[in-house]
């Protein structure tokens, strides 16, 4: 009788751990599948981006062709993208360079009114954000993926499946520092400067000659006794609203004023 049970409880044992290692090795391949579809995503809407850029640079081209060391920086971060290989970790940098240049295109093109009118520039500026807002998605979809299955794969007990299934760990799809330093939109004293990280530029001069000034001195038309930091300031005072109507006499009402309604 103990035989018995000793050998029904260690076919229990065994059962148990052969049903948790199916488990496991089934859950290391869902996480694997999902790694792998979340990054094909991601792929998708890179090439979208990749399609977008050239009809982008010729409607600049268009209207800022002297533009021309941006406009060819922008292409030439296409093509190393591109080219720079399928692999998240290929991927980061490449792309990171390419969304670098695009923000520096972009910048610029606030220093054409004609440009940022143009109904098809407009129509890939909206294009390529939306493209650009799903990137972000599914790069935040896709780390958080690989986050699951490198816990599984640097985990105990997990970690002696994943050896004999041959699963490793995946790279994070992360943006380059290069990418997280937004270009710069000065707006300062000579007109607005567009500059990337770490670089200065002289101002923009609109057609007028002129340069504004924010919170600065009076401008023409301005309100006398107007100041931008303390709103209209102690010069001006409002006229109230007069009362035209005659008092009436003792024992009279108040006549209505016919321009009233209601």
């Amino acid at each position: 009788m103990t035989a018995l049970l000793i050998i029904v409880i260690l076919l229990i044992v065994v059962v148990g751990v052969v049903v948790w290692g199916f488990s496991g090795y089934n859950g290391l391949i869902k996480s694997r599948n999902l790694v792998q579809e979340s990054w094909r995503q991601i792929d998708v809407e890179l090439k979208r981006r990749h399609d977008l850029i050239p009809n982008l640079v010729e409607t600049v081209k268009g209207y800022a062709s002297h533009e021309s060391g941006t406009l060819e920086a922008v292409m030439k971060a296409r093509s190393q993208a591109m080219s720079g290989g399928d692999s998240p970790a290929a991927a980061s940098q490449t792309e990171g360079e390419l969304s670098q240049a695009l923000g520096r295109l972009l910048a610029v093109s606030e220093a054409y009114p004609d440009l940022k009118a143009n109904s098809n520039f407009t129509a890939l500026q909206q294009e390529l954000s939306a493209t650009e807002d799903r990137i972000a998605s599914g790069r935040r979809y896709y780390n958080a993926t690989v986050r699951e299955l490198n816990t599984k794969v640097e985990s105990v007990p997990t970690n002696f499946l994943a050896n004999m299934a041959g699963i490793s760990k995946e790279p994070y799809f992360e943006a380059e520092p290069a990418a997280q330093n937004v270009p710069q939109v000065n707006f300062g004293q000579g007109g607005g400067t567009v500059a990337g990280p770490g670089q200065g530029g002289q101002g923009y001069q609109g057609q007028t000659g002129q340069t504004g000034s924010i919170g600065g001195s009076q401008s023409q038309g301005q309100l006398p006794g107007y100041d931008a930091n303390q709103g209209l300031g102690q010069n001006y005072q409002p006229s109230p609203i007069q009362d035209q109507r005659p008092e009436p006499q003792p024992g009279q009402a108040r006549p209505t004023d016919p321009n009233a309604q209601g």
